[in-house]
């Protein structure tokens, strides 16, 4: 009997590993990698988040920051890590739905990751400078009409080029794209009046908006924002223009259900708390909380509308 015993144990170490392994997850820091650098939106989201797991799952969650290749390095190195629960990336939209698109990359954006949770999403908003007498984005494509126009953007086949490249297709006017290298210059440029428009981040076009420095004409969102409730959405004059970004988290393929359950719940939570949402609000970005299924389904349901960015950008396709 005893020995019967002890085979029967033997055999239960050897199919409990994993499951064990989850059920004590986390036992050390976890690491969050973020692919743009400290004191933007996505960095922002990703300290809110991970603070809040820290305090859920008692462990550290330490945010780095791996800059580059419009956020290929650090898709790369979450693809390549161990896929244990200790090494996260707080993606965003292009990293999977434009960077695999144009350039070559070392990562494989639909089968090396597992979607967790949506943590918030960021709306681009259409801003022209304030010298442009245009008040609706009806009379701006009829001003553009009569000349030539530029854009500004955070850099080539970011969101922001790639939405003023479609509403430049859209809208039937000619303009001339004028990459920055960041969304700070891209900016500085339109409140100069050197760019005629540019779409960029609530955050940071809100509070020019209301010095009257520069006119905002749309969101390209699905629906209105609850930030500006009389500004249209762009697909209200041109169908099927919504190219916010979402941020959230990810993990390598692989990594054990449970802890990707266990972190969506926790993510979902978090997205929810009123402090969060109101922290969230106040940045102009929309509180998600999503769970696995619904990530992927999203990215999914996405990739038409930044296939037709890409293409209006005339951007390489791989």
């Amino acid at each position: 009997m005893q020995q019967i015993r002890l085979i029967f144990a033997v055999a239960m170490a050897a199919f409990s590993p994993a499951s064990g392994h989850a059920q004590e997850w986390p036992s050390k820091a976890v690491n969050v990698i973020v692919p743009f650098g400290p004191g933007g939106n996505t960095d922002v989201m990703a300290r809110m988040a991970s603070a809040r797991l820290a305090i859920e799952l008692k462990q550290p969650f330490v945010v780095e920051n791996r800059v580059g290749a419009a956020g290929a390095i650090a898709a790369t190195y979450v693809g390549r890590a161990t896929p244990d629960g200790y090494t996260l990336l707080f993606g965003a939209a292009p990293q999977f739905a434009v960077v695999p698109k144009i350039q070559k990359i070392n990562y494989d954006p639909v089968n090396g990751f597992v979607p967790i949770s949506i943590f918030g999403t960021g709306p681009f908003i259409l801003a022209i400078s304030a010298a442009i007498p245009a008040k609706t984005i009806q009379e701006f494509a009829a001003y553009g009409k009569e000349r030539q126009l530029n854009y500004g953007s955070a850099g080539v086949g970011s969101i922001g080029h790639l939405s003023g490249a479609l509403f430049v297709a859209r809208a039937g006017v000619d303009a001339v794209h004028v990459p920055f290298r960041g969304g700070a210059p891209a900016l500085s440029a339109l409140l100069a009046g050197q760019v005629d428009m540019y779409f960029g981040n609530a955050s940071e076009l809100i509070p020019h908006a209301d010095g009257g420095k520069i006119r905002i004409l749309g969101v390209a969102t699905d629906k209105r924002m609850v930030q500006l409730p009389a500004v249209p959405t762009i697909s209200e004059v041109y169908e099927n223009f919504a190219l916010s970004s979402w941020n959230g988290f990810l993990a390598p393929a692989r990594t054990p259900p449970a802890i990707v359950e266990r972190l969506s719940r926790l993510v979902i939570a978090a997205a929810r708390e009123p402090a969060i949402v109101e922290q969230l609000g106040k940045l102009g970005i929309t509180p998600n909380g999503t769970t696995p299924e619904e990530f992927a389904a999203q990215i999914k349901r996405e990739q038409p509308q930044f296939d037709a960015a890409i293409a209006a950008a005339k951007l390489v396709s791989n």
